[in-house]
This record gives C-alpha cells, structure tokens and sequence, in this order.
C-alpha cells in the first residue's frame, strides 16, 4: 500500500524531473541534427571521419608528440597516417615496423 502511494504521487506530481524529460527529446533530436550537418559537411569537403582506441604505448607516443609540437588530434592523425604511407611507398614500412618493435613503441 505504501508503495503504491509513493509510485503515485511520483507520477502524478509535476516534478523537476518529469520537466526535464519532456524537454530532452527536443533538446536532443537539435544536437543530433546539428551533429548530421557537421558530419555531412565534412563528407562534402572530402574528410573521413576515423576513430580508434589507443594503446598504453601508442597513449605515450601521442601525449609526447602532443606536447612538443602542439598539434591536435586530427594534426597527429593525418601526419602519422601520412608518415606510415611514406614509409609504405618507399618500401621501408618493415624497416619503420621493426624500429618501433626494437624501440618498445
């Protein structure tokens, strides 16, 4: 008896919370529509959105290069894909392979 109580009153009180949930589709569905746009505008200007997670060494490599360059994110993304393809091309990607083996990298 004593819960049904309680469950009635919590919904059929006006709350804070039954406040905020009837606004958080609204608030939601306009980040999800301005995050659509921003993805699709990438789209058009030719970028690919990539996401992976890294590992403890990987971790250490990115916050040194982060901190002696300055770079973002997307400037150490682009700039190790670029420098592994660069490696790939002139056909030393096993000689920059066994380098960050020897190295614990």
């Amino acid at each position: 008896m004593r819960i049904g109580i309680i469950l009635d009153w919590y919904y059929t009180e006006a709350s804070p919370i039954s406040v905020c949930k009837s606004n958080m589709p609204n608030t939601l569905s306009k980040n999800a529509e301005k995050q659509k746009r921003f993805r699709d505008k990438q789209k058009q200007l030719g970028k690919k959105h990539v996401r992976s997670y890294l590992s403890p060494e990987a971790t250490k490599c990115y916050e040194e290069i982060q901190q002696v360059t300055q770079w973002t994110d997307n400037d150490i993304l682009n700039n190790a894909l670029r420098i592994t393809y660069a490696a790939y091309k002139k056909g030393q990607i096993n000689l920059l392979n066994q380098w960050l083996k020897n190295n614990d990298l």
